[in-house]
Protein backbone atom coordinates (compact mmCIF):
# COMPACT_ATOMS: atom_id res chain seq x y z
CA UNK A 1 0.00 0.00 0.00
CA UNK A 2 1.62 3.19 -1.31
CA UNK A 3 0.65 6.53 0.71
CA UNK A 4 0.79 10.37 -0.75
CA UNK A 5 2.52 13.13 1.50
CA UNK A 6 1.31 16.71 1.10
CA UNK A 7 4.15 19.53 0.83
CA UNK A 8 2.30 22.75 2.09
CA UNK A 9 4.62 26.01 1.80
CA UNK A 10 3.24 29.41 3.94
CA UNK A 11 3.54 31.46 1.19
CA UNK A 12 3.04 35.12 0.84
CA UNK A 13 0.60 35.99 -1.48
CA UNK A 14 -2.44 33.69 -2.80
CA UNK A 15 -1.73 35.08 -6.59
CA UNK A 16 -1.55 32.13 -9.37
CA UNK A 17 1.79 32.82 -10.66
CA UNK A 18 2.62 31.61 -14.11
CA UNK A 19 6.22 30.11 -14.81
CA UNK A 20 7.67 28.54 -17.86
CA UNK A 21 9.51 26.02 -17.52
CA UNK A 22 11.96 24.92 -20.33
CA UNK A 23 14.17 21.83 -21.08
CA UNK A 24 17.18 22.51 -23.69
CA UNK A 25 18.58 19.91 -26.31
CA UNK A 26 18.99 16.40 -25.54
CA UNK A 27 16.25 16.53 -22.97
CA UNK A 28 13.83 14.74 -24.72
CA UNK A 29 15.90 11.61 -24.80
CA UNK A 30 15.20 11.34 -20.69
CA UNK A 31 14.37 7.71 -19.99
CA UNK A 32 17.51 6.24 -22.51
CA UNK A 33 20.48 8.45 -20.32
CA UNK A 34 22.31 7.27 -17.77
CA UNK A 35 20.36 6.15 -14.99
CA UNK A 36 22.74 7.25 -12.63
CA UNK A 37 22.54 10.57 -12.85
CA UNK A 38 18.72 11.07 -14.39
CA UNK A 39 17.13 8.02 -12.28
CA UNK A 40 14.31 6.54 -13.50
CA UNK A 41 12.07 9.00 -14.91
CA UNK A 42 10.59 7.40 -18.26
CA UNK A 43 10.36 10.24 -20.17
CA UNK A 44 10.14 14.07 -21.14
CA UNK A 45 6.63 14.29 -20.91
CA UNK A 46 6.69 12.16 -17.52
CA UNK A 47 9.21 15.40 -16.20
CA UNK A 48 6.55 17.54 -17.52
CA UNK A 49 3.71 16.23 -16.35
CA UNK A 50 5.74 15.66 -12.25
CA UNK A 51 6.25 19.51 -12.58
CA UNK A 52 2.90 20.71 -13.52
CA UNK A 53 1.19 18.72 -10.96
CA UNK A 54 4.08 19.96 -7.96
CA UNK A 55 3.16 23.79 -9.39
CA UNK A 56 -0.96 23.19 -9.21
CA UNK A 57 0.10 21.78 -5.74
CA UNK A 58 1.93 25.12 -5.01
CA UNK A 59 -0.92 27.35 -6.10
CA UNK A 60 0.62 28.18 -9.78
CA UNK A 61 0.51 27.52 -13.56
CA UNK A 62 3.26 26.00 -15.47
CA UNK A 63 4.06 26.24 -18.78
CA UNK A 64 6.30 23.60 -20.28
CA UNK A 65 8.46 23.86 -23.22
CA UNK A 66 11.44 22.11 -24.43
CA UNK A 67 13.14 22.05 -27.93
CA UNK A 68 16.24 20.57 -29.75
CA UNK A 69 17.03 24.17 -31.17
CA UNK A 70 18.19 27.19 -29.73
CA UNK A 71 16.28 29.69 -32.61
CA UNK A 72 12.80 27.88 -30.69
CA UNK A 73 14.04 28.42 -27.31
CA UNK A 74 14.64 32.25 -28.47
CA UNK A 75 11.52 32.68 -29.92
CA UNK A 76 9.71 31.12 -27.12
CA UNK A 77 11.01 33.36 -24.63
CA UNK A 78 10.47 36.17 -26.55
CA UNK A 79 7.16 35.46 -27.11
CA UNK A 80 6.13 34.43 -23.62
CA UNK A 81 7.76 37.37 -21.76
CA UNK A 82 5.06 39.37 -21.12
CA UNK A 83 2.50 36.34 -19.77
CA UNK A 84 4.84 34.65 -17.74
CA UNK A 85 6.02 35.96 -13.87
CA UNK A 86 9.48 33.71 -13.81
CA UNK A 87 11.35 31.17 -15.61
CA UNK A 88 13.14 27.93 -14.87
CA UNK A 89 15.56 26.65 -17.51
CA UNK A 90 17.39 23.31 -18.00
CA UNK A 91 19.72 24.41 -20.96
CA UNK A 92 21.11 20.77 -21.20
CA UNK A 93 22.60 20.85 -24.32
CA UNK A 94 23.28 24.48 -24.27
CA UNK A 95 24.68 24.81 -20.86
CA UNK A 96 28.06 26.32 -22.35
CA UNK A 97 27.22 27.46 -25.73
CA UNK A 98 23.71 29.16 -24.97
CA UNK A 99 24.87 32.77 -24.95
CA UNK A 100 21.86 33.84 -27.28
CA UNK A 101 19.21 32.30 -24.79
CA UNK A 102 20.77 32.90 -21.67
CA UNK A 103 20.67 36.57 -22.99
CA UNK A 104 17.04 36.51 -24.05
CA UNK A 105 16.42 35.24 -20.46
CA UNK A 106 18.33 37.97 -19.04
CA UNK A 107 16.73 40.68 -21.42
CA UNK A 108 12.91 39.63 -19.73
CA UNK A 109 13.32 41.00 -16.91
CA UNK A 110 12.00 37.92 -14.99
CA UNK A 111 14.00 35.61 -12.35
CA UNK A 112 15.19 32.53 -13.80
CA UNK A 113 15.97 29.49 -12.33
CA UNK A 114 19.37 27.27 -13.58
CA UNK A 115 18.32 23.70 -13.07
CA UNK A 116 19.73 20.46 -13.87
CA UNK A 117 19.50 16.79 -13.55
CA UNK A 118 23.01 16.02 -12.35
CA UNK A 119 25.71 17.85 -10.19
CA UNK A 120 27.70 19.67 -12.92
CA UNK A 121 30.28 21.13 -9.90
CA UNK A 122 30.65 17.73 -9.50
CA UNK A 123 34.09 16.03 -10.16
CA UNK A 124 34.11 12.95 -12.93
CA UNK A 125 32.73 9.72 -10.89
CA UNK A 126 31.04 12.20 -8.35
CA UNK A 127 28.00 11.83 -6.54
CA UNK A 128 25.45 12.85 -9.39
CA UNK A 129 28.11 14.07 -11.32
CA UNK A 130 28.39 14.03 -15.17
CA UNK A 131 30.71 10.90 -16.85
CA UNK A 132 33.13 13.77 -18.18
CA UNK A 133 33.59 16.22 -14.87
CA UNK A 134 32.15 19.45 -14.14
CA UNK A 135 31.67 22.14 -16.64
CA UNK A 136 30.96 25.41 -16.26
CA UNK A 137 27.69 27.15 -17.13
CA UNK A 138 27.35 30.10 -19.04
CA UNK A 139 24.07 30.98 -17.33
CA UNK A 140 24.42 30.62 -13.74
CA UNK A 141 26.59 34.28 -13.66
CA UNK A 142 23.22 35.89 -14.58
CA UNK A 143 20.57 33.11 -13.17
CA UNK A 144 18.23 34.63 -10.29
CA UNK A 145 19.14 30.95 -8.56
CA UNK A 146 20.61 27.22 -9.10
CA UNK A 147 19.16 23.52 -8.12
CA UNK A 148 21.11 21.09 -9.74
CA UNK A 149 21.90 16.95 -8.33
CA UNK A 150 19.05 16.14 -7.67
CA UNK A 151 17.27 14.60 -10.48
CA UNK A 152 13.49 15.58 -11.44
CA UNK A 153 13.67 17.39 -7.67
CA UNK A 154 16.17 19.91 -8.70
CA UNK A 155 13.00 21.78 -10.30
CA UNK A 156 10.55 20.91 -7.34
CA UNK A 157 12.96 22.73 -5.45
CA UNK A 158 13.79 26.01 -8.42
CA UNK A 159 9.62 25.88 -8.45
CA UNK A 160 9.78 26.05 -4.85
CA UNK A 161 12.16 29.00 -4.45
CA UNK A 162 10.93 30.78 -7.47
CA UNK A 163 7.64 30.92 -6.38
CA UNK A 164 8.03 31.93 -2.77
CA UNK A 165 10.74 34.97 -4.01
CA UNK A 166 8.16 35.72 -6.67
CA UNK A 167 5.72 36.26 -3.54
CA UNK A 168 8.33 38.27 -1.53
CA UNK A 169 8.71 42.14 -2.78
CA UNK A 170 12.04 42.56 -1.27
CA UNK A 171 13.12 39.57 -2.51
CA UNK A 172 13.65 40.63 -6.03
CA UNK A 173 14.94 43.99 -5.74
CA UNK A 174 11.88 45.89 -4.95
CA UNK A 175 11.84 48.53 -2.04
CA UNK A 176 11.09 46.61 1.56
CA UNK A 177 8.54 48.50 3.18
CA UNK A 178 9.57 50.57 6.00
CA UNK A 179 7.00 51.75 9.35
Amino acid sequence: MSTTNTVTIARQSTRKHRIAVIDGPNMSSLGRRSKKVYGAIGSLDDLKAYVRAFGEGLGVEVEAFSSNFQGEILEFIHESAERVDGYIINPAGLTTVGEGVRHALEDTGRPSIEVHFANISASAGGARGLGGGSINSSFTHTATGMAMGLRQYSYAAALTGLVLSLDDPGFLGEPAETD
